[in-house]
């Protein structure tokens, strides 16, 4: 099998665009291609795309490159401006078209800053300080990120729900992409549950997609900045909630995907976890219904087994829900967090819950 390439995330190229720009203002000559050093020591170098000089300020563009990841910023152009900064002010960073703004509390970067994040704005000021140094320049500059195209980007990401609005982010903590990782994934969950806590929320959610979101919406009126894009990974939502507890956690997604969390699975995806049909059946023999063990055994689904369980007579819905709670609670081990779960079908119904703590919910 082929090995899957690896890419270069935005701080990466934003690194390498205002290393080019800032050369430039200097010295009046764009490095091309320029070579950029990244937190675990690689050295990559990239091409530019674009090129400006103008009037007090240098221009250079960057083409994101995500290797084989799929990532909704591969291909994005990321440009840098450099401009001259006043006296004694350093390297101060502006947001540009199509890069965020930051308009809620909890994440790395105070309100009203650009969402240019910790790790990019020090390999940037790194970068401007080395070729200051290189080129007799003072080291205070203004550097403005854009990202053409960028604000229509963000609405594919979980930008707009962490209040990040106006555009993307500039992200990376290693600079490297790797491939299917879901770090950014990963991170938004983060960034999600600090916000969540910032905001004083005591109750957040964790659904595994758009339909059993939905039903957590219609079940607890909460907010938007309560619900976490937990997709299929259950087990980072879980494992940063019992670091940074909140009082309550929901988690909702249909029966298949939750019978993986029963089964002790932490990430949903079908490529990462199969349903355990032999623990359906063992659930099912359990409940008093021996008969059901062969049957379920041999679905074609776990959609199956729960109708298969539902002709009998059987809650399997809540025996799975149950289960899961188990599971959740044992990871988030002493953590001051109630869990609740939420099952549904392919049609949005619910057909198990199980409660905090074994109580019934507000």
């Amino acid at each position: 099998m082929t090995e899957l390439r690896y890419g270069w995330t935005t701080g990466a190229c934003a690194t390498a665009a205002t290393t080019a720009a800032c050369t430039a203002l200097l010295t009046g000559e764009f490095p091309d291609p320029v070579e950029v050093l990244l937190p675990k020591g690689k050295r990559p170098s990239f091409a530019l795309a674009t090129e400006e000089l103008g009037d007090g300020f240098a221009s250079a563009g960057v083409i994101k490159d995500a290797g084989d990841d799929p990532d909704v910023t591969h291909g994005a152009l990321i440009v840098s401006t450099v401009r001259a900064g006043e006296p004694g002010t350093g390297v101060t960073f502006r947001a540009g078209p199509g890069v965020g703004t930051v308009t809620l509390p909890g994440l790395p970067l105070p309100v009203g800053e650009p969402a240019i994040n910790p790790v990019p704005r020090r390999l940037m000021t790194e970068a401007v300080e080395r070729v200051c140094s290189a080129h007799g320049g003072t080291g205070d500059v203004v550097v403005e990120i854009s990202i053409p195209h960028g604000e229509e980007l963000a609405r594919h990401t979980w930008n707009p729900r962490l209040g990040i609005l106006g555009g993307l982010s500039v992200l990376g903590t290693t600079g490297v992409v790797v491939p299917y990782s879901c770090s950014a994934w990963i991170d938004s969950i983060r960034r999600g549950v600090d916000v969540a806590r910032a905001l004083g929320h005591r109750h957040v959610a964790g659904a595994v997609g758009s339909t059993s979101e939905r039903v957590v919406m219609q079940l607890y009126g909460l907010p938007e900045t309560a619900l976490l894009d937990m997709g299929d990974f259950a087990g980072a939502v879980l494992k940063y909630l019992r670091a940074h507890p909140v009082p309550r956690l929901t988690i909702a997604g249909g029966f298949a995907k939750l019978s993986k969390l029963a089964a002790g699975y932490l990430d949903l995806h079908s490529k990462r976890s199969q349903v355990d049909l032999g623990l359906l059946a063992e659930l099912a023999e359990g409940a008093g219904h021996p008969a059901l063990r062969g049957p379920i055994e041999e679905a074609n689904t776990a959609l199956h087994a729960l109708e298969l369980a539902q002709a009998e007579g059987l809650a399997l819905g809540e025996l799975v829900a149950e289960r899961a709670r188990a599971v959740a609670a044992d990871v988030l081990g002493a953590a001051p967090v109630d869990v609740d779960i939420v099952a549904i079908d392919r049609a949005g119904t619910i057909v198990g819950r199980a409660y905090p703590r074994g109580r019934p919910a507000e």
